[in-house]
């Protein structure tokens, strides 16, 4: 495939698999909205293989993260296999090296998940969600121009991964309880007196929205964390990211407003709200952030 087939399939990729990720990456530059529609192709065909979904949906087909693990590694000596994700990492690769650490712990997460791993506390939490997202978020800002070896940045990137992320746990509650998994910390629910089989019983509603107050001010700890690197992003990248951030901040935000209701429904910013959150963000971009908050 040429590299303009390569990003077509990948651009039709974030088209079909999120809107929210969709959004944000038009305010990026032309040649850093390529690189994150590449990284998007790869990352999303890991999460479907792990979950046996399609483009985030059901019908997918499971597989394993030994496979995942093979195939990403051919990509990254430059030898993929004929499979879009793949070569789209491996096209990514060429034009912005990326650390094969975020990499590899990009499918650790996976890997976690595999096993049937569930958090034992809030760190524990935390460091799924760096696994499956924080390293998202340390190569995306690769991708936008930061140093491989600007940790500091970095670290503030990986929080932005893992705020997000968390916002993803709040909103699927109800799915993974239904699909047998459970991402709340085992001392959460100790606290709140109730088991994860029987999270969505009449009786424990106090206690379930007991635990999705602690998430929520998680969230906002780790969004608060990542505006510290920001500033270090090129200036149409500080808009996008921070659009992206006020998108799934509000996702965790609807979630608790709503209470019991928030599950009959997957919870999601329209078209019209997520054009709202441009404007506060290039205000921010451009003036900090006591313009932007």
């Amino acid at each position: 495939m040429t590299r303009a087939e390569i990003v077509a399939g990948a651009r039709e990729a974030i088209h079909n698999g999120s809107k929210s990720f969709r959004a944000a990456s038009r305010l990026f530059d032309p040649v850093t909205r390529e690189r994150s529609w590449l990284l998007y192709s790869w990352c999303r065909h890991c999460d479907d293989v792990a979950d046996g979904q399609t483009l985030g949906f059901g019908g997918g087909t499971r597989g394993d993260v030994a496979t995942l693990r093979a195939k990403t590694r051919l990509a990254m000596a430059d030898e993929a296999p004929d499979e879009l994700p793949f070569l789209a990492l491996e096209q990514l690769l060429r034009e912005r090296p990326i650390p094969a650490r975020f990499i590899e712990d990009h499918l650790e997460g996976f890997a976690l998940d595999e096993s049937g791993w569930r958090p034992r506390d809030e760190a524990a939490l935390a460091q799924y969600c760096y696994h499956v997202a924080g390293t998202v978020g340390c190569m995306m800002a690769i991708v936008m121009g930061v140093p491989a070896d600007d940790d500091v940045t970095l670290e503030r990137a990986a929080d932005l991964g893992i705020a997000f992320q968390l916002s993803n746990i709040l909103r699927d509650i109800r799915d993974d309880h239904d699909n047998g998994r459970c991402y709340l910390p085992a001392d959460w629910l100790a606290d709140a007196e109730v088991t994860p089989e029987r999270l969505f019983d009449p009786e424990n509603g106090t206690a379930l929205q007991s635990i999705v107050a602690r998430l929520v001010a998680a969230v906002e700890t780790y969004e608060a964390s990542a505006r510290r690197g920001i500033d270090q992003l090129p200036f149409r990248s500080r808009v996008a990211v921070l659009t992206a951030l006020r998108i799934y901040g509000a996702i965790g935000r609807r979630v608790a407003a709503l209470g019991p209701a928030a599950w009959d429904r997957r919870v999601s910013v329209g078209k019209l709200r997520k054009l709202a959150y441009v404007a506060p963000s290039l205000a921010e971009a451009t003036f900090g952030g006591a313009a932007g908050r």
